[in-house]
């Protein structure tokens, strides 16, 4: 097994595996080496719907999307899906997935099943690295802070998707939470700036007024900062992401094509502040 870095920051190349026959050290490099990179990339991998299963599960207990339309006779797999006389797609901007819920997801692993000839990349950035280059000021004020993330604006039966259609509108799986801002990745100890423009609306005992333009801040600073790498998807490409110290956003630039994506997502731990033991 090679695990390459693609970027200073976040991402690398895991090769020379086969994913299907893993052995346990093989896994607890991959865990390792996940929760190090944030996200890791597997090229030229073939992998039926039971085996997708199968090597999800290696890492954690999947969590079933409330959202998506599962894959037939496939439950635990949802389809990310647009089709190409679709104009919205799923994820066509940064952001963290399930912050909404009590215990936010670990990561996701996506498949590529239907490419477009071109376009439809994924860019992902580490929280982490973000919240390091912060001012020690800033990061002091952070610290002390949760903030309340919500879905109801996004999938709610008000939302922009549901007025597009009903590929992710499900208001009786809306919901919302409490986290710290600066959180502790449950492996490393890192500490990782954990708030995102899609689903975080305001901090604790703030108001959303007094609120926004911190977090507006807090935004631009992550994705205008050198800490992305944008992926390339070919057939057999598969992704795995940590929710935790990864924000993610998927390019809709492949207009009349269609695009279709195989996602596991997998369950996670509660989300612990600052304050707790850092990982040895």
């Amino acid at each position: 097994m090679q695990v390459s870095p693609v970027s200073e920051y976040v991402g690398a190349v895991v090769s020379d595996l086969d994913i299907t026959n893993l052995s346990g050290s093989d896994v607890a490099a991959l865990d390792q080496a996940w929760a190090t990179h944030g996200v890791l990339f597997f090229r030229e991998q073939t992998l039926s719907e039971d085996e997708h299963i199968a090597f999800a599960e290696r890492f954690s207990t999947i969590d079933v999307n409330k959202f998506f339309t599962p894959v037939p006779s496939h439950p635990k797999i949802a389809q990310v899906l647009k089709e190409a006389d679709q104009d919205v797609n799923v994820g066509g901007g940064w952001h963290t997935d399930h912050s909404y819920d009590q215990i936010p997801a670990r990561g996701s692993i996506l498949v590529a099943r239907d490419l477009p000839t071109s376009g439809g990349e994924t860019r992902f950035l580490s929280v982490g690295a973000a919240y390091d280059s912060l001012s020690d000021g800033l990061k002091a004020t952070l610290e002390g802070l949760q903030a309340h993330h919500t879905n109801e604006h996004v999938f709610g039966k008000t939302s922009g998707y549901a007025a597009d259609d009903d590929r992710f509108h499900n208001p009786e799986a809306t919901g919302g939470a409490v986290h710290p801002v600066v959180a502790r990745h449950p492996m490393t100890g890192r500490k990782l700036l954990y708030v995102n423009a899609a689903f975080t609306t305001h901090f604790v005992g703030w108001t959303p007024e007094e609120s926004q333009p911190l977090l507006n801040f807090l935004y631009q600073h992550v994705a205008e900062g050198p800490f992305s790498y944008e992926f390339e998807w070919e057939p057999g490409s598969i992704a795995m992401w940590d929710n935790r110290s990864t924000w993610h956003w998927a390019l809709n630039n492949y207009a009349g094509q269609r695009r279709l994506m195989h996602r596991i997502t997998l369950a996670g731990d509660k989300l612990s502040g600052v304050d707790a033991v850092e990982a040895p």
